[in-house]
Formats: C-alpha cells, sequence, structure tokens
C-alpha cells in the first residue's frame, strides 16, 4: 500500500477489493452511481463490491473516508483495476468515469458531440442547480435539529423566538421555491414547450434517449414527496412526473434503491 490511500483504520473490504469498488448509502447521491453500475451490469455483466455505510453517524467524516475523498460526500468509486487504484469523488464525475471506462458502446452517453454534450448540460444542471436546493429543503424540513434560519450566527441567535421561526420558515419557502422552479425547468425541457416535441428523455435527438443526464438527475426529483412537496404543487409538471414514472419502471432501476443497498 504505497501508494497510501489506505490505513490501519481502512476497513478490510475497502482496501482489500478488487475491481470496482462502491463506498455508499441508499441516499438520492448514493443511488445515482448504484444504478448507474446495475444498469450496466445488465449490459455488459460488470461486476463490483460495496460498502456501505451510515451517513449519520460521520462515518464519512474520518480520516480513512477523507484520503478518498477529502470532502467527506458519499459515493465515492475506487478503481482497483488502476495503479495505484484510482479514487473518483462527486456523482457527476463518477457517472462519467463510469461511462468512460464502463460504457464501451455509450448505452448511457452519446457518441455524437452535440448530443453528447446536451447530455453534459443537463446532467451538471441538475448537480449544480437541482440538488443543492432539494438537498436544503430536505435538511429545513426534516434535519434541522434546532429552528435557526442559515443566515444566524451564535452572535444574534438571542432575537425574539417568533422572528427567528418566521426567518426559519423564509429559508426552507426560498428552497421549496427555488426547487420548483428547478422542477419548472425541466418541464420546459420534457413537454417541449418552445420546441412542440415533448421529449421522453432529458438529452438525445427527437424525444431522446436515456443517458446519464436522467440518471444523475431521477433519484432526487423521484423523491419530491420525501421533500414534503404536495401533489397540488406539482400539478404543473405533468410530463417531469412521466419521467418519473417511465425511468422507475427500468429494473435495474428498481435494484438500484433496492434493499441490497439498505442497510
Amino acid at each position: 500500500m504505497a501508494h497510501g490511500l489506505y490505513d490501519d483504520t481502512t476497513p478490510a473490504e475497502v482496501k482489500n477489493a478488487k475491481g470496482l469498488h462502491l463506498i455508499t448509502m441508499n441516499t438520492p447521491n448514493g443511488q445515482k452511481v448504484q444504478i448507474m453500475l446495475e444498469e450496466l451490469k445488465d449490459i455488459y455483466g460488470t461486476e463490483w463490491t460495496k460498502t456501505l455505510i451510515n451517513i449519520m453517524t460521520n462515518e464519512q467524516k474520518k480520516d480513512w473516508f477523507l484520503k478518498l475523498d477529502p470532502n467527506g460526500r458519499i459515493p465515492v468509486i475506487v478503481d482497483n483495476t488502476q495503479d495505484p487504484p484510482f479514487p473518483v469523488m462527486e456523482t457527476s464525475a463518477e457517472l462519467l468515469y463510469l461511462l468512460k471506462f464502463a460504457d464501451k458502446e455509450d448505452r448511457f452517453g452519446f457518441k455524437d458531440e452535440l448530443e453528447r454534450n446536451e447530455a453534459l448540460q443537463w446532467l451538471f444542471f441538475w448537480h449544480g442547480s437541482g440538488a443543492p436546493y432539494q438537498g436544503q429543503v430536505n435538511h429545513f424540513g426534516k434535519f434541522a435539529k434546532e429552528k435557526i434560519p442559515c443566515r444566524f450566527t451564535r452572535s444574534n441567535v438571542s432575537l425574539n423566538l417568533g422572528i427567528r421561526l418566521m426567518l426559519f420558515q423564509d429559508a426552507i419557502e426560498r428552497f421549496k421555491n427555488e426547487t420548483l422552479r428547478v422542477y419548472g425547468v425541466l418541464e420546459i425541457r420534457l413537454s417541449g414547450k418552445y420546441t412542440g416535441e415533448p421529449r421522453d428523455y432529458l438529452a438525445g435527438k427527437g424525444k431522446g434517449k436515456y443517458s446519464v443526464a436522467d440518471i444523475g438527475t431521477w433519484p432526487w426529483v423521484k423523491a419530491w414527496e420525501f421533500s414534503g412537496f404536495t401533489q397540488e404543487e406539482m400539478k404543473p409538471f405533468p410530463h417531469l412526473l412521466k419521467w418519473i414514472d417511465r425511468i422507475a419502471e427500468r429494473p435495474a432501476v428498481q435494484r438500484g434503491i433496492g434493499d441490497e443497498y439498505k442497510q
């Protein structure tokens, strides 16, 4: 282990892994890569091993994990076929890594450079404009231990509790509204509002092709109910809801979010 990627605290199943190894938890971000690997398995017989961790215990903040991903976020791929083993962090980068090295036929990508760029646009759009907002909706709505708006510091938390709660609610509404706005962008794309041609998928000519753009977006958007959005709030997005259902029918998708990835 002269490469220094592992140490004595690295779980044995991680440092002794051969081939592709995935460190994950069954969250929307984890599900992106889990689904991609399951899709590749169906096409090419791709094999990998996995380690499931619990991010609620901050396992991903321990030194052994930070050696693989200094940002301390799941999932992480370690490609042990490279010498030295090559770790990949950030879900979009992981999807593109698997596309490059494991999808030789571009079944989930595109050979045409313009279509490929289109897929990158939509993959990056969700990574940068969708997931951060919906993630904050989940944090403030589900997991925040104390209802203090994110703009507060310890020097001003002594403000009236009613005001604090009101501003906390403002924070939630801001992130919810931004998430709904992003859903609206996806609806525009899928509905063909400005092209006159509805689409089945986010990237590709005509109705599009199921690709990493969809894989990188779907696990978050399908969780709209968990995030606290109502059916009434989702009514403006009929094409988006059909897209959610369309992708949910894929066997690899069902496995990629299934019990095998639950602790």
